[in-house]
């Protein structure tokens, strides 16, 4: 599990990133770069990780079920998501 401090800036980046959308679109269109760079950095979009919404882990994410391959293979061996279950052949 990542520590709390670590989720909780992510989702401050979150916020952040949906906050200034619309405006980060609007000065890229016009070409206005000065005032993309007076920004926040953390309303980038490309500052954000994809995380477990589970533990917070970065690595191993599975975008379609938003969780990491760990807790993918826990959630699906109890039978927690419906349709997956493991390969045997």
């Amino acid at each position: 599990m990542s520590k709390k401090s670590i989720i909780a800036r992510q989702d401050k980046r979150e916020k952040l990133v949906a906050k200034f959308a619309e405006k980060r679109a609007k000065l890229k269109a016009e070409g206005d770069y000065e005032a993309l760079d007076k920004l926040p950095r953390n309303a980038s979009p490309v500052r954000l990780r994809n995380r477990c919404k589970l533990t917070g882990r970065p690595r191993g994410y599975v975008r379609y079920f938003g969780v990491s391959r760990i807790k993918l293979r826990d959630l699906a061996s109890v039978g927690k998501i419906p349709g997956l279950v493991k390969a045997s052949w």
